[in-house]
This record gives structure tokens, C-alpha cells and sequence, in this order.
């Protein structure tokens, strides 16, 4: 099966590693199209900014294409940016301009809630269905999940506040995992999704 990376704007090197060392590389591919979106079993939605992914999309005539794929069922793990173009509800941000979002995970989420670029920082997160101990979360000018809807569940958590939520095959965390050394998040999804 064919995984994906959309691969617009944002983290894509680092999550093209990631999934390159949990399944065969020949079956990673860079999705820069809609022939591309058409072929994934799975998707992920790298960090990077928000509103220049979500133009993007617009521009590569990958937004309605994604709508669709989507609805059918994929299995997508949206990463900071990512979790914001997946959520159902954007708050007033202090960073201008909230981007238009697929509305598939039923989570209330601010953008750059903890700060600037000066306030990003890492810490221990606890993350549903992974052993071996916290997982190292990077957060970086990272969005805040405000409240979880009766059509999501909590799936990560720094101490008491929830940094991760999924509603069915759609994942999102407000941290970076493409950007450590540690492949467990990525193969959670992967073979929750059926793919690795």
C-alpha cells in the first residue's frame, strides 16, 4: 500500500524519513497532486503554516480532492498544521487570519496559542497505545486543543491537558513527532490504519 506525505509546504523531509523507515520507501511518496492524493491508503499532514498550506491545497486543485478522500474514510495524521486544517473549529487567533478547515476532527483549536517562536519548547508527552514511556513532544508556535467534541477522543496528553485527538481514522496532534529520532507515533498511525 501507497502512504503519503502531502508535500506543499512545511515538515515534508522529516516525514518522508519517518515513514521511509517504518515501510518499504518505494511506497512513500510525495503528494504534490491529485493523481498523487488518489493512490494513498494513508496520509500525513506535515507541520509547517497553516494558512500557506491550506492556499496551497487551493492552488494544486488538491482541496476538493482531499474533501473527498476525506469523507470516504482516509486515515490522515495532521501535525500541528496539520491538526488545524483537520479541526472542526478554529478560535480567534492572536496570528491573524484563521485558514478555512476540513472540519473531520471535532476539536475547538487555537493557533500559536503558547506563543511565538521564542516560546516553542519540548516536554514528555503520554501518547494512547505506546510503550516504552513518554514520547519526546516538540511544540513549535504550536496550537492549543480548547475542547474535545463528543465526535473526538483525547489520544495524547501533556500532564492534564490533551495534545492529540482522533475522531475515526483521522488523527491530529498539536506537537511535532517528524522531528525526533523516535518512530512510535508514526507507526501507531501506520498500523492503525493498516498500512505497516
Amino acid at each position: 500500500m501507497t502512504v503519503g506525505v502531502l508535500a506543499l509546504q512545511g515538515d515534508v523531509p522529516e516525514h518522508l524519513r519517518t515513514v521511509g523507515g517504518l515501510v518499504p520507501p518505494s511506497s512513500v511518496i510525495a503528494v504534490r497532486r491529485p493523481a498523487d492524493l488518489a493512490v494513498v491508503a494513508a496520509l500525513f499532514l506535515p507541520g509547517g503554516e497553516s494558512t500557506t498550506i491550506a492556499r496551497l491545497l487551493h492552488d494544486a486543485g488538491l482541496w476538493e480532492p482531499l474533501r473527498r478522500r476525506l469523507a470516504d474514510g482516509l486515515p490522515v495524521l495532521g501535525t500541528c498544521a496539520g491538526l488545524i486544517l483537520l479541526s472542526a473549529e478554529l478560535a480567534p487567533s492572536p496570528g491573524g487570519a484563521n485558514p478555512p478547515t476540513f472540519g473531520v476532527l471535532d476539536i475547538r483549536v487555537r493557533r500559536n496559542d503558547y506563543g511565538n517562536q521564542r516560546e516553542s519548547f519540548e516536554g514528555p508527552v503520554t501518547v494512547e497505545g505506546l510503550d516504552g514511556g513518554p514520547f519526546p513532544g516538540v511544540f513549535i508556535r504550536a496550537p492549543r486543543i480548547l475542547s474535545v467534541g463528543p465526535k473526538a477522543v483525547p489520544i495524547a496528553w501533556r500532564g492534564e491537558e490533551v495534545v492529540g485527538a482522533r475522531s475515526g481514522p483521522v488523527w491530529g496532534l498539536t506537537f511535532h513527532p517528524e522531528l525526533t529520532d523516535d518512530l512510535r507515533v508514526h507507526r501507531r498511525f501506520l498500523s492503525a490504519a493498516g498500512v505497516a
